[in-house]
C-alpha cells in the first residue's frame, strides 16, 4: 500500500506543508472516481470524507449500470447515450463486482406515461386517443433506441415472447401475457466507490475517511484547507464533490456564493425473500406513469424500488416511509400472483439523490444530467452537481478536463483500466476454482463470495494463513477474523456497518448477536491495524 507524506502541523508558517494538486471533498463514487483519474494522470492527491466511503448516496442506488431506459421519454438522449457507452467499458473492468442482467418487461393495456415528459405531451397532441396510455408499440421503438444507442458488443439486443408457461411469466398474473426483454448490468455500488479508492491510494493519493472538512479558504493562488483530525492542508485546487451535501459546502465550508444548487430526491428500496427461480430481473410500468424493478439480490433475495419523494431533512437520516413501502408493495402486488405484504420485508433502505435543480415540475421529471461548475476567481474550485452511477468514470474525465488550464496533468487514461482485483471478463469460475485450489477448506459458496467481492485481491485475505485455524474466528457466513483485518488495513473499513453493509452485505443474513461480536472485536483491532 502506497502512501502519501503526512503534513506537518505548523501554525505560523504555512508553507512548509505539503503542497497538493487536488484536493477532493467527498468520497461518494464521483469524488473518488475523480481522486482516482487525478492521480493517475500524476497528480498529488488528497480526498477528505466526513463518513465512511459510499456511506450516503452511493450505497444506495438501484445498484444498476443503465442507460436509463424511461430517460428518453424525458427527452435526455445525450445522457442515455454515454450511459449505455460506458455500460461495457464498466463491465470490463470490474467483472468481479459487475456482471450482465437481462430485464423482462411485461406488456399491459393500462401502463401509462409521465404526463409531464416530452413525448407524453407531444403524443398526447398528435394522438389524444391514447388517452396517456404508454402503447406497446412506442416501448419498442424506444427499446430500439435502447440497443442501438450505445456500442454493444457482449450485451444481447431486445427479444419479445409470450409468458405463457414460462419461468419469466411463473410470478406474474394471468393477464400478462407478453414482454419484451432487454440487457443491463448490475453492480455492488458501495464496492464500486472503495475499490476507486483504493486504486487512489494505490496511484499516490492520501485517502482520509471520518474527516470532516470544516473550513477552506483561498489564501492566493493556493487553498488552506482545515480537515478535522489532519490539519490544515494546502492545494492548488479544489473539488467539491459533496453529494447531498454539495450546496452547504459551498455556502458553509468555502463561504461561497453561489445561484446552482441541487433537488434532494428520497429513493427507497424494500428486500423480500426471492420471489422467482431464476435470475432475470423485471422492470415493470405503473398506471401512475412511474416504473419501479426487481432485481435478483445476494443468491437468496429480491429488491423492489424505487420510490422518488422529496427530501427535506439531513440525508444521512433518510429511510424508507411507511407509506413509500406501502407504495412498492402495492406497486409489486398489481403483477404478483402471490401478493406480498409487509410481513415479508426483511429490509429496507432509503438514499438521497442529489439531482441538480432545473426548475423541474416533478422530483421524476429533474435532469439526471451532471453540471460541473467551475469557479476560477483565485485558486481553482470545482463544484459538482447531480451525476449518476453509470457515468461517474466519464464525470471524473470531464471535470478534470475543466481543471487541466489550471493543473497540469497527464492524459486520461481510465476507460480501459481494471479496478483493484479485476480479472479477464468470464473467468468467474476460473477465479474461483483457483482460489480453491490454493485453500482447499475454502467452501465454494464462500469461495464465489469472495470473489465476487474481492476479485484477484481475494488471495490478499489468506496472507499467513496455512490453514483454516490461521482464518481466526468465523462471526458467520464465512465472515473471519482474516477477512475483517484485510478490510481494516486494505478497504478503509472501521466499523461494523462499514463491513455488513458497504463492504459485504451479510447484514441480511447475520444475527444481532454475531454482529455485536463483530462490532466488538472491531473495537479492540481496528486501533491496532490502522496507523495513528
Amino acid at each position: 500500500m502506497s502512501t502519501s507524506p503526512t503534513p506537518q502541523n505548523t501554525a505560523t508558517d504555512h508553507t512548509a506543508m505539503p503542497l497538493y494538486d487536488l484536493f477532493v471533498i467527498g468520497g461518494g463514487v464521483n469524488g473518488c472516481g475523480i481522486a482516482r483519474d487525478a492521480a493517475g494522470r500524476g497528480l498529488k492527491v488528497a480526498l477528505a470524507e466526513m463518513g465512511d466511503l459510499a456511506q450516503a448516496t452511493s450505497s444506495t442506488s438501484s445498484k444498476l449500470f443503465h442507460g436509463g431506459l424511461r430517460y428518453l421519454e424525458y427527452g435526455e438522449i445525450r445522457l442515455v447515450h454515454e450511459a449505455l457507452k460506458e455500460r461495457e467499458t464498466l463491465l470490463k473492468a470490474m467483472p468481479h463486482i459487475a456482471h450482465p442482467m437481462r430485464f423482462v418487461l411485461p406488456l399491459s393495456r393500462d401502463m401509462r406515461f409521465d404526463t409531464t415528459t416530452p413525448i407524453s405531451r407531444l403524443l398526447g397532441l398528435v394522438m389524444p386517443w391514447l388517452k396517456g396510455r404508454r402503447p406497446d408499440w412506442i416501448i419498442r421503438i424506444g427499446l430500439w433506441m435502447y440497443d442501438h444507442l450505445g456500442k454493444r458488443e457482449i450485451l444481447p439486443g431486445t427479444s419479445s415472447y409470450g409468458l405463457k408457461d414460462t419461468p419469466e411469466g411463473a410470478p406474474l398474473q394471468e393477464r400478462f401475457k407478453k414482454a419484451f426483454e432487454y440487457s443491463d448490468v448490475w453492480v455492488d455500488d458501495a464496492r464500486l466507490v472503495v475499490l476507486n479508492a483504493m486504486d487512489a491510494r494505490d496511484h499516490g493519493a492520501r485517502i482520509m475517511t471520518r474527516a470532516t472538512v470544516t473550513s477552506a479558504q483561498r489564501e492566493g493562488d493556493v487553498w488552506q484547507i482545515e480537515v478535522q483530525g489532519h490539519g490544515t492542508l494546502r492545494a492548488k485546487a479544489l473539488v467539491n464533490a459533496g453529494g447531498p451535501w454539495v450546496a452547504d459546502i459551498l455556502s458553509g465550508v468555502l463561504g461561497e456564493n453561489s445561484s446552482e444548487r441541487v433537488r434532494l430526491v428520497r429513493g427507497s428500496h424494500i428486500i423480500v425473500p426471492r420471489l422467482y427461480d431464476h435470475d432475470k430481473a423485471y422492470f415493470l410500468q405503473g398506471t401512475d406513469g412511474r416504473i419501479i424493478f426487481f432485481l435478483p439480490f445476494q443468491t437468496d433475495f429480491t429488491m423492489i424500488g424505487t420510490t422518488e419523494a422529496p427530501h427535506e431533512t439531513d440525508p444521512l437520516g433518510a429511510e424508507a416511509t411507511f407509506e413509500e413501502k406501502r407504495y412498492l408493495l402495492d406497486f409489486a402486488n398489481h403483477y404478483l400472483k402471490t401478493p406480498l405484504t409487509q410481513a415479508d420485508i426483511v429490509h429496507s433502505f432509503a438514499g438521497v439523490r442529489p439531482l441538480y435543480e432545473d426548475g423541474a415540475s416533478s422530483a421524476t421529471a429533474a435532469t439526471r444530467e451532471y453540471v460541473l461548475s467551475l469557479n476560477t476567481n483565485g485558486a481553482p474550485l470545482l463544484n459538482v452537481f447531480g451525476g449518476k452511477i453509470t457515468t461517474y468514470r466519464k464525470l471524473a474525465e470531464a471535470a478534470l478536463a475543466k481543471l487541466g488550464d489550471h493543473v497540469a496533468m497527464g492524459p486520461a487514461w481510465t476507460a480501459g483500466a481494471a479496478l483493484p482485483g479485476g480479472f479477464t471478463y468470464g473467468h468467474d469460475d476460473i477465479q474461483i476454482n483457483d482460489l480453491m485450489r490454493q485453500f482447499p477448506f475454502v467452501s465454494r459458496r464462500n469461495a464465489t463470495r469472495l470473489i465476487h467481492l474481492y476479485g484477484r485481491n481475494a488471495a490478499g485475505i489468506f496472507d499467513d494463513v496455512v490453514g483454516a485455524s490461521d482464518m481466526g474466528r468465523d462471526f458467520g457466513h464465512g465472515l473471519t477474523e482474516a477477512e475483517l483485518r484485510y478490510l481494516i488495513r486494505e478497504e478503509f473499513a472501521r466499523e461494523v456497518e462499514d463491513v455488513i453493509w458497504r463492504r459485504t452485505k451479510l447484514g441480511l443474513r447475520l444475527s444481532a448477536a454475531e454482529i455485536a461480536a463483530i462490532d466488538d472485536w472491531m473495537r479492540q483491532h481496528v486501533p491496532l491495524l490502522v496507523d495513528p
